[in-house]
């Protein structure tokens, strides 16, 4: 079974969301695949919110007053189970992730958990 990591995030102070949104793609997604193997990650997915502002009041408006959208969410799925989770090399690795995270993340004000998918409406 696997098991998924959820981590919505919001940009560092100060950057733009093309400047965050550049080097989440360009400089973080390549170390992330790089260090793949040895963190025991079997799926990673970048989800960037959408730049609509008029869709976004609604549906804050909808919800009777949300939060503003995070700036994106990344999707990360490990074996529940992976022996390697507590090798100092993965912690090495992951170590070097939340060095880069800090070069645009929010981390104080952007919460990550682990959970179980429970598929409703299955995808074609």
């Amino acid at each position: 079974m696997l098991t998924k990591l959820t981590f919505c995030l919001r940009r560092k102070p100060g950057l733009s969301w093309d400047e965050f949104s550049q080097y989440w793609r360009t400089v973080h997604a390549p170390l992330v695949r790089e260090r793949a193997e040895l963190l025991g990650i079997k799926r990673y997915v970048q989800v960037r919110t959408l730049q609509d502002r008029e869709l976004h009041a609604r549906m804050q408006a909808r919800n009777g007053g949300a939060p503003e959208p995070f700036d994106g969410i990344a999707e990360l799925w490990f074996n529940r189970a992976d022996p390697r989770a507590g090798s100092e090399a993965s912690r090495a690795a992951a170590a070097e992730l939340l060095e880069d995270e800090r070069n645009f993340i929010d981390l104080p004000n952007s919460p990550m958990w682990y959970g179980e998918e429970w598929e409703v409406v299955p995808g074609d």
